[in-house]
């Protein structure tokens, strides 16, 4: 997989394109994740569109230091995308990735196309128990489990389990989404918005995505059936299929 280096560091990411392509989306991953979480998306719709997952800071094979701040991610994310993307693009984050899209938007709205927020929201409280865990290196053993819908197989939530970043990671990134909350800048944001949630997700539950279409200016929004917070990996033919129509859809 290509880097992308800037201030003495390199940047992992994964990309896929078409001979000309005419759009460009970038996928951002939630917390403790890497670009790998989008490949099905990147595979995809790069048959398309210049499609991009990058591993944010300190994760998967990036170099640097995971932050506990959104500002921080959206800061990397506008380095990474002056040095790599000379056009607006669509911008794709999942979870906390998706509070990055938000942020980026109201921070640099001129570079973005499009929002796509999945399983996400404008505020993104952490359950103190968790964080504690977290804090003390550990990673709660229930926490899979509520990433993915009832019936999932073992095999997948074990390769998920052996699949996660540092308990350190995680501690960072919950913080980053505990303090989170544009709910009173959502009206700011005027660019289109698509709004996509798991029917089962239990941790960014349909209300989230309900509150976030109610509270931007233009904005769809979707369930996916039978799937949970982890949407993209569980129906990655649906998720590709929306976001393929909501760029085409919104192309200028």
């Amino acid at each position: 997989m290509p880097y992308a280096t800037f201030n003495g560091l390199q940047y992992q990411y994964s990309a896929s394109m078409p001979g000309d392509p005419r759009q460009a989306v970038v996928f951002i991953h939630g917390a403790g994740g890497s670009c790998q979480d989008w490949q099905n998306q990147v595979d995809g719709l790069g048959r398309d569109f210049l499609a991009i997952a990058v591993d944010l800071p300190g994760h998967g094979l990036s170099g640097g230091k995971s932050g506990d701040s959104i500002e921080y991610y959206r800061e990397f994310l506008y380095s990474f995308a002056e040095r790599i993307l000379g056009i607006p693009f669509f911008l794709a984050g999942h979870s906390m990735g998706g509070a990055v899209a938000l942020d980026f938007a109201l921070s640099y709205p001129g570079m973005v196309a499009g929002i796509i927020l999945i399983s996400t929201g404008s505020r993104l409280k952490v359950l103190p128990s968790i964080l504690e865990s977290l804090r003390e290196g550990k990673i709660p053993k229930n926490l899979v489990p509520s990433l993915y819908r009832k019936g999932t197989p073992e095999t997948v939530l074990k390769a998920a389990r052996e699949g996660m970043e540092e308990a350190a990671v995680y501690y960072a990134d919950m913080k980053a989404c505990d303090r989170f909350d544009v709910g009173g800048r959502l009206g700011e944001i005027e660019i289109p918005a698509l709004v996509i949630t798991g029917e089962k997700d239990v941790m960014t539950p349909v209300k989230y995505g309900q509150y976030l279409r109610d509270n931007l200016k233009n904005a769809v929004f979707e369930v996916v059936e039978d799937s949970g917070h982890m949407t993209m990996l569980e129906r990655p033919a649906d998720i590709n299929a929306l976001i393929h129509d909501f760029m085409v859809k919104n192309n200028k």
